[in-house]
């Protein structure tokens, strides 16, 4: 697993969808992105997580003082996240009444709380953590819409939850679309495109990006990257 940014106290990397981050339970779920790049750099630790179907930039940090700040800037979002995702319909028109911003913005807020008799689903709650996301339309078609999208909030499949409970599930998603949204697509339409942030030992301004050739129209993978 070769990064596509290293330097002396941290890694940034590509995961591809299908991979876990970090070991499963059971024999056959050991093969994940920590592990091969453990192998390469024994000293590098996880920072955060992408879910298994998701794709895209993944940071792991060299050694615990970097895990350790590396961290302390997650929890205080002084790292910015950016996605791209194919979902299905327009949620342009069914949120017409939330108000973008001057850039075009919408946020959906809405409680997180894991569905303990389905798990690993989560749902929409009241009991659930406080959990906020942006999003904004890049091109749409009759029938799917390509957005971008920031979680303000981290939690656990968050922004497909988000857009599953407004109506507009992502493609591919075999735990929150319905069968015919799922069978449009043979993996789960959501990459990791952007990360940035200050590097917490040099300060010096960090943006890595890893885009991908998706379309509001089929096939919505014209160019898949990587």
């Amino acid at each position: 697993m070769t990064p596509i940014h290293e330097d002396d106290h941290l890694l940034v990397l590509e995961k591809p969808s299908g991979l876990l981050s970090v070991p499963g339970r059971g024999p056959d779920k050991q093969d994940c992105l920590s592990k091969r790049v453990q192998d390469r750099y024994p000293e590098a630790l996880i920072v955060h997580r992408l879910d298994q179907d998701t794709s895209g930039l993944l940071l792991m940090a060299r050694g615990i003082e970097a895990q350790r700040r590396l961290s302390k800037l997650f929890e205080t979002r002084q790292i910015k996240k950016r996605y791209v995702a194919v979902v299905a319909g327009r949620p342009d028109d069914t949120q017409e009444a939330v108000k973008p911003d001057e850039d075009g913005w919408r946020t959906i807020d809405g409680p997180i709380l894991l569905d303990w008799e389905r798990r690993p689903l989560h749902i929409i709650h009241p009991d659930g953590k406080a959990s906020r996301s942006r999003w904004r339309a890049l091109q749409t078609s009759h029938s799917a819409s390509l957005i971008e999208l920031e979680p303000v909030t981290g939690r656990t499949h968050q922004l497909r939850v988000h857009l599953q409970s407004i109506g507009h599930a992502m493609l591919g998603d075999s735990l929150y679309a319905p069968p015919d949204i799922k069978a449009l697509s043979p993996r789960l339409l959501l990459h990791a495109q952007e990360l940035a942030f200050v590097h917490p030992f040099t300060e010096q301004a960090l943006v890595f990006q890893a885009p991908v050739h998706w379309s509001a129209t089929a096939p919505y993978m014209a160019a898949e990257h990587g």
